[in-house]
Order: C-alpha cells, then structure tokens, then sequence
C-alpha cells in the first residue's frame, strides 16, 4: 500500500502515538518507511527550533523587563553576546557588549525610572527575533549634555514604542541587534523639541 506524503505528515503533526503506529505497520514497503523517517527528522527539525525560538524571546522578556528596566548590566551577557553589534536609531553602531552598556546607561542618569513593561508583539523565526515594547519614564534628573554641562529635569513623562530585531547565535545570546524608536518624539515629550 502507497502512503500518501500529506497523510504521512498529518499523522506525524497529530499525535506521537499515529506516528508509532504507522512506523509499526506491517503493511508499510521499505519506500514508505524511509519517507516517515525523513518526515519525522523534519518534525523534530521543526520542534528544536521552536524551542530555540520559544528560549529566545523569553530571554528577550527577561532582557527588557528585568535585566533593562532594572538596570542590571552584569546580567545582560544572558542574552547579548561579548562582541555583539548595536545599530541605534541615530544611524550609530556600537561594537562589543562594554560599549552597548554605555549608550544604555546615560537614560537613566535624567530618566532613573524607565521601564520596559511589555511586548505586545513578539515574533521569532528561527535566529530571529523581533519584539514591540513601549519605553516609558520621565525626565525628572538634570541631564548631562557634555562638558560638565546640563538641561534642567523638565518633570515631563515620556512613552514611546519601540522595536527591536536581534540575530541569536548558537550559544542563545544575541550577536546583533537593531534598535528602532522614534527621537523626535522622545524628544518632543520630554518638552526639548517642538
């Protein structure tokens, strides 16, 4: 009896007990047989990486809720690897995991209290990630501008949706990642633009 491919593959995607069963039959020649192996390489294939993918953005969480919003910088090695490279949205690179930490520090030198509460939309696919979040705080310490310089806390709140797309490497760290949000509108709810 020929198996159909799409009824080999149903039973594999449906339950680990068709699967067996199947594999067992007495009736199956040895053509079938090598195709329910190939298939089940295939679905283990595809249930490895959605467990990479499920351990990925939840490091993601962990990242920008506790890791991030804490201000935790020792951890952040959890989840961006030593020599990662940053893109900003100024148009800027970082490389190296000591360099990304002292673009993310000076925020909370005059916004001490940013968060990042939530990813409303968190998409993997494979290496991939990208995630929506929302930075939100308020300008309510001095902030330094260079030069033993600074502008007066304006007391104002900010809230601005942000994204971030990372690559994660084999070790489950990220080895690139770009950070998207809008500067003209931080900087027009922190009362510095117009």
């Amino acid at each position: 009896m020929k198996i159909k491919l799409t009824q080999v593959a149903l039973a594999l995607m449906l339950t680990g007990s068709a699967t067996a069963a199947l594999a067992e039959s007495k009736t199956t020649n040895p053509a079938d047989r090598a195709e329910i192996e190939a298939l089940k390489a295939q679905v283990n294939a595809i249930a490895k990486t959605r467990h990479i993918e499920k351990n990925n953005l939840a490091n993601f969480d962990d990242l920008d809720f506790n890791v991030y919003s804490g201000q935790k910088w020792d951890e952040l090695s959890k989840s961006h690897a030593k020599d990662i490279t940053v893109h900003y949205p100024d148009g800027h690179t970082t490389k190296g995991l000591d360099k990304h930490i002292e673009e993310l520090k000076p925020m909370f030198v005059f916004a001490p209290d940013t968060k990042i509460k939530e990813h409303p939309i968190r998409i993997a696919s494979g290496e991939w990630t990208a995630v929506s979040g929302t930075i939100e705080g308020s300008f309510s310490k001095p902030m330094p501008i260079g030069e033993g310089k600074t502008l007066p806390a304006t007391g104002k709140s900010f809230k601005i949706g942000m994204v971030t797309i990372g690559h994660w490497n084999k070790k489950g760290v990220m080895d690139e990642e770009w950070l998207m949000w809008d500067n003209l509108s931080f900087m027009k709810q922190i009362g510095l633009a117009q």
